[in-house]
């Protein structure tokens, strides 16, 4: 299943149509179950949120004890030991290329979760995942060739910047540097994630590129926190927060990538900022107002809207073939 094409392959490879939106008949209708498959990445996007956002909530509880670098370390290391168990990866058979994608993709992850946490240490939830979602915005408008998907990521930002209240500037500036840098590399992270998971089968490229991710973490985990991270209650904290936040969704977005545009599957990480709110009300104490359900509503609209845009275009391409 590997894919031998040379690791400067254009932006455009990671956004191609996918096999989703091509079950279309020969008159471009959509046969029975093809919608189905259609929306079967969507649902797997949604679900990896869920599940990240209420990670990282608990992670926030979790910081007081370990510390941010600590607290990404055990998320990091656990979440390695898990997929190489699971997923035992072959490491013979790979060209050059595939191990340059899946360093890249490795270091795109660590520094993504490391910049977050420092975000999540000093600032809201709510506000880190706003501004960290900019990078997945910034992505869908620089990929996408279409101007509807221009209308959806405006929309979805709208619906970010107002999520924040207006109250960004009252922000630690620290705290929204590591966000907006965090965010950087979650753009980074989505376009090799998608190179990754078309280079090696099932989740091997996941697997390998953990494993970078959590040897970058580990030196600076254990200089912040050190014993600290060896308390048992600690590391079973840190279990779950690695299966909440890199186990399962990293998994699901791996596996929503092989059938999902990259800058669709851009638009629909807008709806973080929407799950991170909600996992803050329920988890944190952190209230939601009526400025932020209307925001919550425009995200959730920018999303729905690029995803029938993605399905629509699938049918109209197979239609003129």
């Amino acid at each position: 299943m590997n894919d031998q094409r040379s690791a400067a392959e254009p932006a455009a490879a990671a956004v191609a149509v996918p096999e989703a939106v091509s079950a279309l008949d020969g008159a471009g209708l959509a046969r029975p179950g093809a919608r189905r498959a259609a929306l079967a990445p969507v649902a797997l996007v949604v679900a990896g949120g869920l599940s990240v956002q209420f990670g990282s909530a608990v992670a926030a509880l979790l910081m007081p004890r370990a510390g941010a670098l600590g607290v990404v370390t055990l998320r990091l290391v656990v979440a390695a030991v898990v997929l190489l168990v699971v997923c035992r990866p072959k490491l013979r058979g790979h060209s050059r290329a595939d191990w340059g994608t899946v360093v890249a993709f490795g270091i795109a992850m660590g520094a993504m979760n490391m910049l977050f946490y420092q975000a999540l240490d000093r600032i809201p939830l709510g506000a880190a995942v706003t501004l960290e979602v900019l990078g997945p915005l910034a992505l869908s408008v620089i990929a996408s060739r279409r101007l509807i998907n221009f209308v959806w990521a405006g929309l979805a930002l709208g619906g970010v910047f107002l999520l924040g209240g207006g109250g960004f500037d009252r922000l630690d500036l620290l705290g929204a540097a590591f966000a907006l840098g965090a965010g950087a590399m979650w753009a980074t992270y989505i376009v090799f994630s998608a190179r990754t998971g078309r280079r090696f089968p099932q989740a091997d490229g996941l697997a390998l590129a953990m494993v970078v991710a959590a040897v970058l973490s580990l030196p600076l985990g254990i200089l912040e926190s050190g014993a600290k991270l060896a308390v048992p209650s600690t590391l079973a904290m840190g279990a779950a927060v690695a299966l909440m936040s890199s186990v399962l969704p990293y998994t699901l977005e791996l596996m929503a990538l092989r059938r999902l545009p990259a800058h669709t599957f851009a638009v629909l990480m807008s709806l973080e900022p929407a799950i991170a709110a909600t996992a803050g009300f329920l988890i944190l104490d952190q209230a939601l107002t009526a400025t932020d359900a209307l925001a919550i509503a425009l995200v959730i609209g920018a999303s729905m809207g690029a995803v029938r845009s993605q399905v629509g275009a699938g049918r109209r391409a197979k239609a003129n073939s």
